[in-house]
């Protein structure tokens, strides 16, 4: 049974004292990198010839060989040129944050890695095996806003509008090089550590088209900043992107909450110095979640998998053996919101064997105060947009 959703509160987390606060309801197979550069060479020809095939896709397009579709409803995109790990699924929450107060939202993603086909609409109850992990994380933490998976996102749009007429906005989500829709606005997410301009085409890089790519955008976001970005840094990035005239760039970090025990949100863990973390995490890239953690923790280690794993029984037993392992008084487990609906399935084990599983929560914050610049971005958008 879903926490909040007449289950009963089980007992305190354990092995906690005084480091659980109890504040009251909570707030409503991946591509490997290639580091070595022999490889990368090995691989150059892999790459041209796949962006020969993604460079004349995209050249039919310029030329209205093929069109991508407009909408009477306002359709925002969020993206990037890159596989994984550049925030998408933050941004959009913080755009639901935004705007769900004011308008009719829906999302639509394709619902990467479930076991189901064709247009779904996702209802908090369903497992990430019906929808995929990150259209669930949506629909449980925002259960007002309707949240769809389809593969065609062509298709899903006149579904939605089919089915939810009164909806005034959809987001999509990874969208970018889906261009059989032309959203309103195309927010380009690229990450701090690794921008595109200082990637390669797959399977030497990580990029899905060419740099160049970059120039559909009307917004881009440099994602995953140090919380203490200098202006004199972001400066030279936007100097190394070059941006064209149409485009503004913005800088965004997390802003990460206390962790809330799995099985009752009710419970907060308070980070001190003394705690010692066991992270286990299904993501695209966990140097930022580190990062963050070191700074929080005694000590941490990681069990990390592919993105989007699929956690089984032998990666439970292995969690448990590691964390037994661990010698510190205060012990915690801690994981990510978008792996904690994959854990779901294992809440009888976590329960059964007094596991202090916690789930982190996270929000986007922009650099420079620049947050209302571009909430008042979106919202023009949103008020000039004419069908």
């Amino acid at each position: 049974m879903l926490p909040g959703r007449g289950a009963v509160p089980p007992e305190r987390p354990p092995n906690f004292h005084n480091l659980c606060a109890f504040p009251g309801p909570r707030a409503p197979t991946s591509i490997p990198v290639v580091n070595s550069t022999v490889a990368k060479l090995l691989l150059a020809p892999v790459s041209l010839l796949y962006g020969m095939g993604v460079g004349f896709r995209n050249w039919a397009y310029r030329r209205g060989i093929l069109r991508g579709i407009s909408f009477s409803v306002p359709v925002i995109s969020v993206g990037n040129l890159s596989v994984g790990g550049a925030g998408k699924t933050p941004h959009i929450e913080y755009l639901i944050r935004l705007l769900n107060p004011y308008l009719n939202l829906a999302t639509l993603s394709r619902g990467y890695r479930r076991k189901t086909r064709g247009f779904l609409v996702v209802r908090p109850e369903m497992t990430v095996e019906e929808v995929g992990d990150e259209p669930l994380q949506y629909a449980r933490k925002f259960p007002d806003v309707t949240v769809t998976v389809v593969e065609e996102r062509a298709f899903g749009i006149p579904e939605i509008v089919g089915r939810r007429p009164d909806t005034q906005l959809v987001l999509l989500d990874d969208a970018f090089q889906h261009r059989a829709v032309q959203p309103g606005l195309n927010i380009l997410l690229t990450q701090y550590e690794l921008p595109f301009t200082r990637d390669y085409l797959l399977p030497s890089g990580r990029l899905r088209e060419w740099r160049s790519g970059y120039e559909r955008a009307d917004v881009i976001i440099v994602s995953k900043c140090p919380p203490d970005l200098d202006r004199a840094a972001a400066d030279a990035l936007v100097e190394e992107i070059q941006p064209l005239a149409h485009q503004r760039v913005f800088f965004s970090y997390y802003d990460y909450g206390a962790p809330y025990y799995m099985l009752d949100p009710r419970y907060r863990l308070r980070m001190e110095e003394g705690i010692d973390v066991l992270l286990i995490s299904a993501i695209a890239n966990t140097d930022y979640l580190l990062q963050h953690l070191r700074s929080a923790a005694r000590t941490v280690r990681s069990l990390e998998y592919a993105d989007h794993h699929y956690f089984t029984g032998n990666d439970i037993s292995n969690l448990q053996r590691r964390f037994a392992e661990m010698s510190g008084r205060h012990r915690a487990i801690i994981t990510t919101e978008k792996d904690a609906t994959r854990l779901e399935a294992y809440r009888e084990i976590f329960a059964t064997e007094k596991l202090p599983v916690f789930v982190l929560p996270l929000e986007v914050k922009f650099h420079f105060g620049e947050g209302a610049a571009f909430d008042e971005l979106v919202k023009d958008y949103l008020l000039n947009f004419r069908a």
